[in-house]
């Protein structure tokens, strides 16, 4: 009871610091709230001192950000969230208005991500259920393409092609249900690839249980058999899947930029560029409450679907030695990310010696040649060299965003009742807002995206590592471990890091592209690199609007995060643990042996 009750005292204690950092945004930037304030409403006049010390004297802004804090925070038993800064309506039902279609939206999306995760799973859940996943390698290369494709260029082919070009379904507004397939088709596809690929690689040992064995012998079913595996395998992905759903109600501020979407996201952009502090508070606060709701909800289906034998121990590992799992040879698992990182370095290559700044008005928006084999941009630079030059920047960063935020995930993952309140806040920031909040502090720059997502990259790996550890921890063979003698610092060592780090790390490898991801879209909301630099979000922002008439330009930077995703994918199957069959008795006695 005493854990649970500081477990919410952490939880309140964390959402506090962070709506009380917001309120401190505009302080903290050294900018004038009045003067912000004035430009939103109206950006053409002139800021007149009157008229500032006018805006002043309403808002309040003269009492200092602690008076201001604490009146906002007042209202909030009442459910008075205060008045927007810029249109002066009441905040409340403005972002309960734009919850409901983030939540509509998040709720379409995730149905897409499901059934796109349930076609990268079939292959497996078929050759498993019928007992003949021996020798084949799970999943394929498809599923990395589209987990690597950005949200904004897939909510911009849709746009423009099904909505304007072939007039299908609308492509601007929220008007009805119909309104929801195009936005809901560009969130849920890329993570639907993502979690359907995390959950492919836990079958193949659900299926190599000694149940799933004994199933088949009584002839049950296949499609039964299938079924337990996914029930064996979903408690330890719901976490993400919980952050999936908060990010997709939060993050997805580009797709609700690109369809007009009234949504959470969307609003808290606008009041974050505004510094409108009422709207921007309230919108952070239901996005932490969301969170925290989400992940509540997470924790008891899991605890539902795996039943007593979380309680009991008597769980079998799905990433410790006790299975055998025949995969493919490991020469053969080399050779798809060898070829993937052979292709990128000879789509890479070529282009460094080329200038990515060198102008030609006369050969603007050329198809690719000989001299171009990207063709040109709406300038006359040389794509492929652009490309190329990006890659640099792109990739070095994502990779050591990557590496910091593995590190991170694992050792925070195992301090689960000072993670899990952290994971969710820390969720519940979209990195749109992480990165004017570290321009605030920091100022604007390169930094600026890198430092953004680095705040919250970390959150999904510290949810995997937590999830997994729980689940280890009610093993049979860790119980057994533990009956003759081992300690804690045994079982940290020797069982449980092995058993948890190859998952993790190949969840950090897969979410490589999505980081590349988040540092472009950064940069296509003009909040990453400024021109002229070649950084692929911001290369993907700036030929967007020729993506009908040169359509190579969006092409070739999107081509090349595709193959990024490949690679990553490819690779992270390398990364399995070997395993063996389970332990005869004279493996036990010198196990037992080694621990006394």
């Amino acid at each position: 009871m005493g854990s649970r009750v500081g477990t919410l005292l952490w939880r309140a204690g964390l959402a506090v610091a962070l709506v009380c950092g917001i309120g401190l945004l505009p302080w903290l930037s050294h900018t004038d709230p009045a003067l912000t304030v004035l430009k939103a409403r109206s950006a053409d006049r002139d800021p007149d001192p009157e008229v500032l010390a006018d805006i002043r004297a309403r808002l309040g802004l003269a009492e200092g950000p602690s008076n201001l804090l604490g009146k906002w925070l007042g209202g909030l038993p009442r459910g008075d969230a205060g008045r927007s800064w810029i249109s002066g309506a009441d905040v409340a039902p403005a972002v309960a208005q734009a919850l409901g279609a983030s939540v509509l939206l998040m709720a379409v999306s995730l149905f897409v991500a499901g059934c796109t995760a349930a076609v990268v799973c079939a292959r497996t859940l078929y050759l498993g259920a019928h007992r003949r996943l021996d020798g084949r390698p799970s999943g394929g290369s498809g599923s990395a393409v589209l987990a690597a494709l950005p949200e904004f260029l897939i909510a911009s082919v849709l746009a423009t092609v099904v909505g304007v070009q072939w007039g299908w379904l609308p492509a601007l507004g929220w008007y009805g249900p119909q309104w929801t397939v195009l936005p809901a088709l560009a969130l849920g596809l890329p993570a639907g690839a993502v979690l359907g690929r995390l959950l492919d690689d836990q079958l193949p040992a659900a299926f190599a249980e000694p149940w799933a064995s004994a199933a088949a012998a009584r002839g049950l079913p296949g499609r039964s058999i299938a079924r337990q595996a996914l029930r064996r395998c979903v408690p330890g992905l719901l976490p993400n899947l919980g952050l999936f759903a908060v990010g997709l109600t939060g993050g997805s501020v580009a797709v609700e930029q690109i369809f007009d979407i009234p949504g959470l996201g969307r609003t808290t952009l606008q009041a974050a560029l505004a510094q409108d502090l009422p709207v921007l508070q309230a919108g952070t606060l239901t996005l932490v409450a969301l969170a925290a709701a989400t992940t509540g909800a997470a924790h008891l289906a899991a605890r539902r679907l795996i039943g007593p034998a979380l309680r009991d121990g008597a769980l079998h590992t799905l990433h410790g030695p006790s299975h055998t799992v025949h995969g493919p040879s490991s020469t053969a698992r080399s050779i798809p990310p060898f070829a993937y990182g052979i292709l990128l370095i000879v789509v890479i290559g070529p282009g460094l010696p080329r200038d990515p700044l060198a102008l030609d008005t006369t050969a603007r928006l050329r198809p690719p040649s000989l001299s171009h084999p990207f063709g040109t941009d709406a300038l006359g630079r040389d794509m492929l060299a652009r490309v190329a030059h990006g890659a640099l920047d792109t990739l070095l960063l994502a990779l050591a965003i990557s590496a910091l935020a593995l590190a991170a995930g694992v050792l925070l993952g195992l301090l689960p009742r000072v993670s899990g309140p952290l994971v969710d806040t820390v969720n519940a920031v979209p990195p749109v807002l992480a990165a004017l909040l570290v321009t605030a502090l920091w100022g604007s720059g390169t930094a600026t995206p890198v430092l953004a997502v680095s705040v919250v990259a970390w959150a999904p790996l510290a949810a995997h590592t937590s999830a997994l550890l729980r689940e280890e921890r009610a093993t049979l063979h860790l119980t057994a471990t533990r009956a003759l003698g081992a300690g804690r610092w045994y079982l940290l060592r020797s069982e449980l890091l092995p058993a948890v780090l190859p998952p993790v790390a190949r969840h950090a490898l897969l979410r490589l592209p999505g980081l590349s991801l988040a540092l472009a879209s950064l940069g296509f909301l003009g909040l990453g690199a400024q021109p002229p630099s070649p950084e692929w979000g911001l290369l993907l922002a700036e030929n967007q609007p020729y993506a009908e008439r040169a359509p190579w330009a969006v092409l070739a930077p999107a081509s090349v995060l595709a193959l990024l995703g490949a690679l990553a994918v490819t690779a992270a199957g390398g990364l399995r643990r070997p395993r063996r069959r389970a332990p005869g008795p004279h493996v036990g006695a010198s196990a037992s042996a080694g621990i006394r």
